[in-house]
């Protein structure tokens, strides 16, 4: 199992631990929440992300459009062929080869 540490301001902890009490949820749920919509490609999680990415500056446009473009197309086959989460898997792996840059 491995740790993940980051920084952030002592308000901004702060407001996080007040809103996860108040949602009833302790930090390593929330985290792990979040990773998991993250990794497993969650369009709710993937929408946020990239939204933060534009306001942000994060990523030119170009590399922006060219992901969008990618999770879209893997999506669209998910859904033609139903496929498994190991196929999928492979999808991703095959296009990230193919993208090293994004």
């Amino acid at each position: 199992m491995k740790k993940i540490i980051f920084e952030d301001t002592d308000k901004k902890h702060a407001d996080l631990k007040i809103r996860l009490y108040a949602d009833s949820l302790g930090q390593g749920e929330f985290f792990r929440m979040i990773v998991n919509g993250y990794v497993d490609r969650d369009d709710r999680i993937v929408d946020f992300i990239e939204e933060c990415k534009e306001e942000n500056n994060i990523q030119s446009k170009q590399k922006r459009a060219k992901s969008k473009k990618m999770h879209d197309k893997a999506n669209n086959v998910i859904k033609k062929f139903a496929l498994s989460e190991r196929e999928v898997e492979n999808i991703f792996n095959l296009l990230e080869k193919e993208n090293p840059e994004l």
